[in-house]
């Protein structure tokens, strides 16, 4: 690394950058029940457990409340069809709370395989690093001390810039694990609604809410692979501006690339959320 202040700055700053970069590569491939070392899943799979009770009495009164508005009379309760259907239904629920954490952890697994799948395409063993030109680092070290005076002040607002974007990014995947954890948690709340034909869409919305979070991964995969892309080719660097232009323009454009990225990291719920039609 060079000993000027300013080509550190830059350096470390894009180091933070490419560590949280492949730590969100890492933490998109990891389980839940990896996560942490697995310390947060046992404390969801101990609150899931806890409220299966109350899954099991919802359904019931989900039951109860789906016959009164679904059948006219008592008469037509006892109709064969319409009690095996109500009989399957019922079962079918109780399956749900039962084995709820089983089903979506099936499901998540199936994303995984997804997101497995976009990476082997694409063919990225890891995202590619962000990294200082040559030219700038000869640049910026060239300079005097009353010519580095304006790199000091690009180099600080870039250097920022970058760390927040940084955090701003890793935050953002981690909020997908919280929710992933909030949804194990609480299953059996909403999924005890499919005892009921009225209450049914609320287990619905909640699998399909569900869904949405898992693929979140997915996209966020592939706004890492397009910003691998951007930054296997770096800005083009002027070897005749004067250092703080030069120090000025790729920080623009890198920044840039990179608010792309956190952008649609942020916007990933929104996406697959619109694609699902939620």
């Amino acid at each position: 690394m060079s000993d000027n202040w300013v080509v550190q700055n830059l350096e470390n700053a894009l180091e933070v950058w490419n560590g949280k970069l492949s730590e969100i590569w890492q933490l998109i491939t990891q389980s839940p029940q990896d996560f942490k070392g697995g310390a947060i899943w046992s404390v969801v799979v101990n609150i899931h457990g806890g409220l299966q009770a109350i899954g099991y009495a919802l359904l019931v009164l989900f039951f109860v409340v789906g016959v009164v508005k679904t059948c006219s009379s008592y008469a037509e309760m006892k109709r064969p069809e319409v009690a095996v259907k109500m009989f399957v239904r019922f079962a079918l629920a109780k399956g749900l709370i039962t084995y709820g954490m089983e089903l979506m952890l099936a499901l998540l697994n199936i994303i995984q395989g997804i997101v497995s799948s976009i990476m082997n395409a694409a063919g990225f063993g890891a995202p590619n690093s962000t990294v200082l030109p040559t030219e700038i680092v000869t640049a910026i070290e060239d300079c005097g001390f009353f010519e580095s005076i304006p790199l000091w002040a690009v180099t600080l607002i870039g250097g920022l810039l970058i760390w927040v974007l940084s955090f701003v990014m890793i935050l953002s995947v981690y909020g997908r694990f919280f929710k992933m954890y909030m949804y194990a948690a609480l299953a059996p709340i909403p999924l005890s609604s499919f005892a009921g034909e009225p209450s049914q869409n609320v287990g619905k919305s909640f699998l399909k809410s569900y869904a949405a979070v898992c693929l979140e991964g997915a996209v966020i995969v592939l706004a890492c692979i397009i910003f691998s892309v951007f930054a296997s080719a770096p800005p083009t660097v002027d070897p005749d501006a004067a250092a703080a232009s030069m120090v000025w323009s790729y920080i623009g454009e890198v920044v840039f690339n990179m608010l792309i990225l956190v952008g649609s990291v942020k916007m990933s719920d929104h996406v697959v959320r619109e694609m699902m039609g939620l």
